[in-house]
């Protein structure tokens, strides 16, 4: 019998109450892409993370675990584990993914650090109080433990005098600039996708990279938050040649990521859709979404590579190859794949 759902959304909101985060995971090691990076701490504007890329990989062990447990008779102790989630962090316990797994997402909120470094950006960082914000407990429908969670978020910002965050994914972005404002009296900080701030900067290319690539918008990017125009201007300046797919902008396709913890199937096959649209066009897809990133490299199966658009833009401005971690060629698996399912 599958996981009750009453009790797997249970122990993401009380993870959210009780710890910041519907996956806790150490701020040591949240926050350990910056260690080399000697970022100020706090300041009026600061790169906000909201861990994202970060539990990726702590999100596909459990996810792992998960699916294990659903095929077993410990299917009936959801309630159980429940419980004892609240008095335990069970993703300490259960969730340490390798290294080599953790590599390729940590690296995604450094490229970006130095991004806006290249391009004269002023910026601190919170460290440990970079926390996730919210995202899946809010589209699960978890209203108290994200209302909560908010107004803590906002009382981080007040404590620190952050008037402007400059965010890295769609989702974080969503949360502080659509989402808060309407659960927090008062809430009145500026929020900018790290895409939006490169844009309106002088972010210098030392080298044009010289490829054809396809584009995957993010559904949350495009359209609710509308981020379009801003990634292709970017890589176009750094020398790529942008191709659209099917369907692309505010009609782009889903990477089925949304409704894979409750319709796996169905997510895999709206991925795998997406990724047919996508190989139409180029055997490189530029992504800027953790989700989108690895729930298309699942649906593709090594017939495609995907990369996050902070790596095309960050050897572009460094001209070097430094920003890109090893690159599965097309037809062949990536190393150390995630098997991505939800979010």
């Amino acid at each position: 019998m599958p996981l009750s759902t009453r009790d797997v959304v249970g122990v993401l909101a009380d993870n959210l109450r009780l710890r910041g985060s519907v996956l806790p995971i150490s701020s040591r090691r949240a926050t350990r892409w910056a260690r080399d990076l000697s970022l100020p701490r706090g300041g009026e504007t600061v790169l906000y993370t909201g861990t994202m890329y970060q539990l990726i990989p702590y999100i596909e062990r459990l996810v792992r675990l998960e699916e294990l447990l659903g095929d077993s008779r410990l299917a009936r102790l959801s309630g159980l584990a429940r419980r004892a989630n609240r008095l335990v962090n069970a993703v300490a316990v259960v969730a340490r993914p390798r290294p080599a797994e953790r590599e390729e997402y940590d690296r995604v909120p450094a490229n970006v650090a130095r991004l806006l470094q290249l391009a004269g950006v002023e910026f601190g960082y919170l460290y440990e109080d970079d926390l996730y914000a919210g995202a899946l407990a809010y589209d699960l429908g978890a209203d108290e433990a994200v209302a909560a969670h908010a107004r803590r978020i906002a009382g981080v910002f007040r404590a620190h005098g952050v008037r402007e965050a400059i965010t890295i994914d769609p989702h974080t972005t969503n949360m502080l600039r659509s989402v808060f404002p309407r659960l927090v009296e008062g809430y009145d900080v500026r929020v900018r996708s790290y895409l939006e701030v490169l844009a309106d900067s002088s972010l210098p290319v030392r080298r044009k990279v010289g490829r054809g690539v396809v584009i995957h918008d993010s559904c949350v990017y495009a359209r609710a938050e509308h981020v379009i125009e801003a990634p292709r201007h970017l890589l176009e300046a750094a020398g790529l040649d942008v191709g659209e797919p099917e369907r692309s902008r505010a009609a782009t396709w889903c990477c089925g990521g949304p409704a894979e913890s409750l319709y796996p199937s169905k997510a895999l096959a709206v991925a795998s859709k997406r990724v047919e649209q996508l190989g139409e066009v180029a055997a490189d897809c530029v992504t800027m979404c953790p989700i989108c990133l690895v729930n298309l490299r699942k649906a593709a199966n090594g017939r495609m590579s995907f990369r996050d658009i902070s790596e095309y833009l960050l050897e572009a401005s460094l001209g070097s190859d430094e920003a890109r971690g090893p690159s599965p060629a097309p037809g062949t698996a990536p190393a150390a794949a995630p098997l991505a399912r939800t979010w």
